[in-house]
């Protein structure tokens, strides 16, 4: 495991630890993107809990090889349906806030890659 590898990972899940606690700690601007893109709320909380089980699954990856690759893979997804999410509701100015949240998950599987 390289050192960049490592540090990729960390600052990832904080990335998504942080998008994580924006979703469930109901923050502002959250949740008037949300009601804007149609989002119900009764998914909020699940969204919030799927960031953080992602969080938690790349610091567990660290360790555990195969969990990791499943968080990268799993976040991977839950992005893509962000994206997919602000597409439909015709925002697209806000398409790259997700691609934010995603674009170290990208690059810690990257590096993952790169290492074997």
């Amino acid at each position: 495991m390289s050192l960049a590898y490592t540090v990729v990972t960390i600052v990832a899940a904080a990335f998504v630890g942080y998008s994580a606690a924006a979703v469930l700690f109901r923050a502002n601007w959250v949740v008037k993107a949300l009601n804007d893109y149609g989002v119900a709320r009764v998914w909020w909380p699940w969204l919030g809990v799927a960031k953080t089980a992602g969080a938690v699954g790349l610091l567990v990856g660290l360790f555990v090889p195969t969990i990791g690759l499943l968080a990268e893979i799993g976040l991977m997804i839950y992005f893509a349906g962000a994206v997919i999410t602000v597409v439909r509701a015709r925002w697209y100015s806000h398409i790259p806030y997700p691609l934010v949240y995603v674009a170290p998950v990208v690059a810690s599987a990257a590096l993952r890659l790169a290492a074997r």
